[in-house]
């Protein structure tokens, strides 16, 4: 499968707990912190939840 680098772009302040949690579950917390994952369809729904506070591109 592919990879997936996501990057941190905006803030969770005052955002719903639901989206720091899945902030947090990707391993991010910081503006402009970066990971790498496997796409999978589980991370998929991570990044369609939170796709306003992420930048997502292709490995």
């Amino acid at each position: 499968m592919a990879k997936l680098q996501i990057t941190q772009i905006r803030s969770t302040i005052n955002r719903p707990k639901s989206q720091k949690a899945t902030i947090t579950a990707l391993g991010l917390g910081k503006i402009n912190k970066t990971v790498e994952k496997e796409n999978t369809p589980q991370l998929q729904g991570m990044i369609q939840k939170i796709s306003h506070l992420v930048k997502v591109q292709e490995v």
